[in-house]
């Protein structure tokens, strides 16, 4: 498995549940739970995390 270095959103509120992306293996997005680190992880390829971060920001789609 990648050695994946996760990444919490500033914006992330410390005493509830978020989620931690890595963006640093080149051909992986990985995300998890940022409560359960150990857990499973959904690993997306980046142009699928740009388009559901894309769609994110531009409203499409509500989180």
């Amino acid at each position: 498995m990648p050695d994946f270095t996760y990444r919490k959103s500033s914006y992330s509120d410390p005493e509830h549940e978020c989620v931690e992306v890595a963006t640093n293996v080149p051909d992986a997005v990985a995300i998890r739970d940022s409560k359960h680190p150990g857990g499973p992880i959904l690993r997306l390829a980046p142009a699928a995390w740009a388009d559901f971060r894309d769609a994110l920001v531009g409203g499409r789609i509500r989180a």
